[in-house]
């Protein structure tokens, strides 16, 4: 299906909601390190609830092992500077959606490997920073299986 990836996450709350969107969406969750926690961390397992075992969640030491891993899909990085909404695309399995992380979102070395088009942004009112990274990822993922019509769902 798609392929989710988060970018040096820092709070495990929202890495553990993220392992239970991908278990029940069959999205496959990549976390690029270094990793601001052990996701053994009880706020990770919290969140998680009993999806952790359903998720594939990979782990990656570098944004290189990453992008090496993926690097024959389509990329879309999510981020606030994005000019183009979630929408707009049109996804296909195989996809991969970057989420920066929470308190910095990407890095500008990163976001500087994708064209304008592949940097997407969720709209918000004008006084808004961001979402949550656990409702963004939500958010963006739901859209792009929404237009697969919801493949595998029941």
């Amino acid at each position: 299906m798609f392929d989710l990836v988060l970018f040096r996450p820092q709070i495990p709350p929202n890495t553990g909601n993220i392992m239970r969107l991908c278990a029940n969406t069959g999205a496959r969750l990549h976390l690029v390190g270094p990793i601001a926690f052990d996701l053994r961390d009880a706020a990770v397992r919290r969140a998680g609830l009993d999806y952790r075992d359903q998720a594939v969640v990979r782990q990656h030491a570098s944004w290189s092992s990453a992008r090496d891993e993926l690097a024959d899909r389509r990329w879309f990085a999510v981020d606030v500077s994005g000019t183009r909404n979630h929408t707009e695309p049109s996804y296909a399995p195989g996809d991969v959606l970057l989420f920066g992380s929470e308190r910095t979102g990407l890095p500008a070395a990163q976001l500087a490997e994708f064209a304008p088009p592949q940097v997407l942004r969720i709209p918000m009112l004008p006084a808004s920073r961001s979402l949550n990274l656990s409702n963004a990822a939500a958010v963006v993922l739901y859209e792009a299986w929404r237009q697969v019509d919801f493949g595998g769902s029941v």
